[in-house]
Protein backbone atom coordinates (compact mmCIF):
# COMPACT_ATOMS: atom_id res chain seq x y z
CA UNK A 1 0.00 0.00 0.00
CA UNK A 2 1.41 3.34 -1.01
CA UNK A 3 1.50 6.48 1.58
CA UNK A 4 -0.51 9.26 0.11
CA UNK A 5 2.47 11.97 -0.20
CA UNK A 6 1.80 15.04 2.10
CA UNK A 7 2.45 18.58 0.67
CA UNK A 8 4.69 20.63 3.25
CA UNK A 9 5.87 23.72 3.72
CA UNK A 10 9.40 24.71 5.71
CA UNK A 11 11.03 27.86 6.41
CA UNK A 12 14.64 28.60 5.90
CA UNK A 13 14.28 31.18 8.83
CA UNK A 14 17.48 33.77 9.09
CA UNK A 15 18.15 36.23 11.87
CA UNK A 16 19.85 39.32 11.35
CA UNK A 17 23.57 37.35 11.69
CA UNK A 18 22.46 34.95 9.12
CA UNK A 19 22.51 32.11 11.38
CA UNK A 20 19.69 29.38 10.69
CA UNK A 21 16.81 28.48 13.01
CA UNK A 22 17.12 25.00 13.60
CA UNK A 23 14.32 22.23 15.29
CA UNK A 24 16.07 19.32 17.52
CA UNK A 25 13.86 16.42 16.65
CA UNK A 26 14.12 12.58 17.94
CA UNK A 27 11.89 9.36 17.30
CA UNK A 28 9.26 9.07 20.31
CA UNK A 29 9.59 5.40 20.66
CA UNK A 30 13.90 5.90 20.15
CA UNK A 31 15.20 9.19 21.94
CA UNK A 32 18.71 8.27 21.08
CA UNK A 33 18.20 8.86 17.41
CA UNK A 34 18.20 12.72 16.89
CA UNK A 35 18.30 14.95 14.07
CA UNK A 36 18.22 18.75 12.95
CA UNK A 37 15.53 20.10 10.11
CA UNK A 38 13.85 23.28 9.90
CA UNK A 39 10.39 24.67 10.92
CA UNK A 40 7.44 23.77 8.93
CA UNK A 41 4.82 21.24 8.34
CA UNK A 42 1.56 20.19 6.26
CA UNK A 43 -1.39 21.97 5.15
CA UNK A 44 -4.06 22.58 6.33
CA UNK A 45 -7.54 22.71 4.53
CA UNK A 46 -7.33 24.85 1.94
CA UNK A 47 -4.26 26.61 2.64
CA UNK A 48 -1.56 27.54 0.07
CA UNK A 49 2.04 26.70 1.13
CA UNK A 50 3.01 30.22 1.95
CA UNK A 51 0.24 30.52 4.59
CA UNK A 52 0.96 26.98 6.09
CA UNK A 53 4.66 28.01 5.79
CA UNK A 54 3.71 31.35 7.89
CA UNK A 55 1.26 29.03 10.26
CA UNK A 56 3.42 26.49 10.91
CA UNK A 57 6.98 28.67 11.74
CA UNK A 58 4.37 30.91 14.36
CA UNK A 59 3.30 27.92 15.65
CA UNK A 60 6.82 25.87 16.19
CA UNK A 61 8.78 29.18 17.15
CA UNK A 62 6.64 31.79 18.04
CA UNK A 63 7.90 33.65 15.38
CA UNK A 64 5.12 35.56 13.73
CA UNK A 65 6.61 39.03 12.15
CA UNK A 66 8.11 37.57 9.07
CA UNK A 67 7.74 38.51 5.45
CA UNK A 68 8.02 35.19 3.37
CA UNK A 69 10.71 35.08 0.95
CA UNK A 70 11.17 33.16 -2.69
CA UNK A 71 11.20 29.48 -2.99
CA UNK A 72 14.34 28.19 -2.56
CA UNK A 73 14.29 24.31 -2.54
CA UNK A 74 11.78 21.62 -3.36
CA UNK A 75 12.60 17.49 -2.15
CA UNK A 76 10.50 14.65 -2.02
CA UNK A 77 11.45 12.34 0.99
CA UNK A 78 10.15 9.25 2.25
CA UNK A 79 10.74 8.32 6.05
CA UNK A 80 9.53 6.26 9.21
CA UNK A 81 8.43 8.37 12.36
CA UNK A 82 6.33 7.62 15.02
CA UNK A 83 5.18 4.21 13.98
CA UNK A 84 4.20 5.85 10.70
CA UNK A 85 5.42 5.91 7.18
CA UNK A 86 5.67 9.50 5.70
CA UNK A 87 6.10 10.42 1.93
CA UNK A 88 6.25 14.06 1.67
CA UNK A 89 6.89 17.02 -1.08
CA UNK A 90 8.56 19.66 1.06
CA UNK A 91 9.00 23.24 -0.24
CA UNK A 92 11.25 25.44 1.14
CA UNK A 93 10.74 28.96 1.84
CA UNK A 94 13.61 32.01 2.61
CA UNK A 95 12.31 34.06 5.62
CA UNK A 96 13.91 36.63 7.74
CA UNK A 97 13.46 37.78 11.02
CA UNK A 98 15.14 40.41 13.76
CA UNK A 99 13.67 38.33 16.73
CA UNK A 100 15.77 35.38 17.82
CA UNK A 101 14.03 34.54 21.33
CA UNK A 102 11.22 31.55 20.36
CA UNK A 103 8.27 30.16 21.71
CA UNK A 104 7.54 26.66 21.57
CA UNK A 105 4.00 27.05 23.43
CA UNK A 106 2.11 26.50 20.00
CA UNK A 107 3.50 22.87 19.89
CA UNK A 108 1.10 20.04 19.04
CA UNK A 109 1.32 16.70 20.97
CA UNK A 110 3.52 15.08 18.32
CA UNK A 111 6.14 18.04 18.73
CA UNK A 112 6.14 18.02 22.74
CA UNK A 113 6.67 14.22 22.68
CA UNK A 114 9.31 14.02 19.56
CA UNK A 115 11.45 18.30 19.70
CA UNK A 116 14.43 18.52 21.94
CA UNK A 117 14.70 21.90 21.42
CA UNK A 118 15.11 24.38 19.56
CA UNK A 119 19.06 26.45 18.10
CA UNK A 120 20.23 29.01 15.77
CA UNK A 121 22.79 27.88 13.91
CA UNK A 122 25.87 29.93 11.65
CA UNK A 123 26.89 28.30 8.06
CA UNK A 124 31.01 27.20 10.13
CA UNK A 125 28.83 25.50 12.78
CA UNK A 126 26.53 23.49 10.05
CA UNK A 127 29.65 23.05 8.42
CA UNK A 128 31.43 21.11 10.78
CA UNK A 129 28.42 19.50 12.99
CA UNK A 130 28.31 15.49 12.20
CA UNK A 131 24.93 15.74 13.83
CA UNK A 132 22.36 14.28 11.53
CA UNK A 133 20.24 17.69 9.40
CA UNK A 134 17.90 17.86 7.07
CA UNK A 135 17.40 18.31 4.05
CA UNK A 136 21.24 16.58 3.19
CA UNK A 137 23.61 18.65 2.38
CA UNK A 138 22.11 22.00 4.37
CA UNK A 139 25.11 23.26 5.12
CA UNK A 140 26.01 23.69 1.67
CA UNK A 141 22.99 24.99 0.66
CA UNK A 142 22.61 27.69 3.18
CA UNK A 143 26.71 28.72 2.43
CA UNK A 144 25.28 29.12 -1.19
CA UNK A 145 22.31 31.36 -0.18
CA UNK A 146 24.50 33.45 1.84
CA UNK A 147 27.29 33.64 -0.94
CA UNK A 148 24.83 33.99 -3.91
CA UNK A 149 21.30 35.36 -2.39
CA UNK A 150 18.12 32.84 -3.77
CA UNK A 151 18.48 31.12 -7.28
CA UNK A 152 16.11 32.10 -9.83
CA UNK A 153 14.66 29.11 -9.79
CA UNK A 154 13.45 26.71 -7.12
CA UNK A 155 16.42 24.35 -6.83
CA UNK A 156 15.31 20.67 -7.03
CA UNK A 157 17.07 18.71 -4.66
CA UNK A 158 17.64 14.74 -4.71
CA UNK A 159 15.02 12.82 -3.06
CA UNK A 160 15.59 11.35 0.59
CA UNK A 161 14.52 7.63 1.85
CA UNK A 162 15.17 7.03 5.53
Amino acid sequence: MTAETREVARVVLLDPADRILLMHGFEPAGPSTRWWFTPGGGLEGEESREEAALRELAEETGIRDVGLGPLLWIRTCSFGFDGRHWEQDEWYYLARTERTVTDRSGFTELERRSVAGLRWWTSSELLATRETVYPTGLAGLLQTLLDEGPPRVPLVLAPEIG
